[in-house]
């Protein structure tokens, strides 16, 4: 009898435990399919071939999370314990979400800080030593925000919306650039996803979104990194059946007011190469994405109404909105540019 007792007083203890939201792991086999045929981003001197390059002094530094909510993974992130920042997102889009942008606390991971392998997230705690914590980005004063790297308003639904309110998927951005030339990009990106990417009429893309720590340990709070350089990268099939590819990147700086233009996947990997002054290949996505694709081939097989024109010529090249697309498009001015 005591045993069964024993058993259901386990039983309601788990039901009332906060659902699990991220797991650091060895490699990212446990949460592949947020790359494009499983092959993960290659950067030399940090991530071959899905192994993390930790060398020396650092065996700990770089550290592969499977990002879980609600025992379903979200998305996976690449995290420096040295800069306290992430090295990349990696992400699927489906479709943006459908309601409200949800009020989150900031939370923190766990595992990090070898907390007895504890694998759900917990609300931030300012004693912490190999991740950023909220104090380190409140009350600043180089006007920095939490810049998501998977952004709430490329998630699905209010889950996914709430489990990229953790402070191993933001970096320090600088705010004018956040809700800037970064927020018009994120929304572009967005439409020619909605637009254009659809693999037996369901939306599909990957997207991968990274930063470039600054080579001088440029801090916030003498703590994390305060990166120079902000990119992301997209690969799905179009509606022609075609795997199409662009890339976007700009530098981490007060606005100029000027926009980020569509680049190629090829001259994205080539400018993380020089960024990271390394030898090898860099690649971000698996062979089958295009390296040279046509800038504006992305958008030249956007579906348009009868009567209508496509929408850079409907909206122009730097309008802070973008057209509504079968009503789920949200104006820029709900990006996640707020702290």
């Amino acid at each position: 009898m005591m045993g069964v007792l024993n058993h259901l007083s386990t039983l309601l203890l788990l039901s009332l435990l906060p659902p699990a939201l991220s797991h650091v792991v060895g490699n990212f086999s446990e949460c592949k399919k947020f790359f494009m045929e499983g092959t993960t981003p290659n950067l030399p001197g940090i991530l071959v071939n899905g192994t993390v390059q930790n060398q020396g002094q650092n065996q700990n530094r770089y550290k592969p999370i499977c990002q879980k909510f609600n025992n379903i993974y979200r998305f996976a992130t690449l995290y420096d314990t040295t800069n306290r920042i992430p090295v990349f997102s990696a992400y699927t889009f489906t479709g943006p979400p459908t309601g409200p942008r949800p009020n989150q606390h900031w939370m923190i991971e766990p595992q990090l800080e070898d907390k007895n392998g504890q694998s759900d997230m917990e609300v931030d705690n300012k004693a912490v030593t190999h991740q950023a914590a909220n104090a380190d980005y409140d009350k600043n004063k180089l006007n920095l925000h939490r810049g998501h790297l998977f952004p709430c308003s490329y998630a699905p639904d209010d889950e996914t919306m709430r489990s990229t309110f953790t402070l191993t998927n933001v970096v320090p951005q600088k705010g004018s650039f956040n809700g800037g030339r970064w927020m018009q990009m994120e929304c572009r990106v967005r439409k020619a996803l909605l637009n254009n990417c659809k693999n037996n009429n369901q939306i599909e893309a990957y997207v991968v979104t990274g930063a470039v720590p600054n080579i001088n340990n440029n801090q916030l709070k003498e703590r994390v990194n305060i990166p120079d350089i902000l990119w992301t990268a997209f690969c799905c099939k179009n509606n022609l059946g075609q795997w199409v590819a662009g890339a976007y990147w700009g530098e981490n700086k007060k606005d100029n007011g000027n926009i980020l233009n569509l680049e190629t996947l090829r001259a994205l990997e080539v400018k993380l190469k020089e960024s990271y002054k390394v030898d090898g290949n860099v690649k971000v996505f698996h062979d089958k994405c295009p390296r040279n694709v046509n800038v504006q081939q992305v958008e030249s097989v956007e579906e348009v109404e009868p009567g209508k024109k496509r929408g850079r010529e409907e909206s122009g090249e730097g309008s802070n909105k973008m057209e509504r697309t079968s009503g789920e498009l949200k104006e820029c001015d709900d990006e996640d540019r707020w702290q």
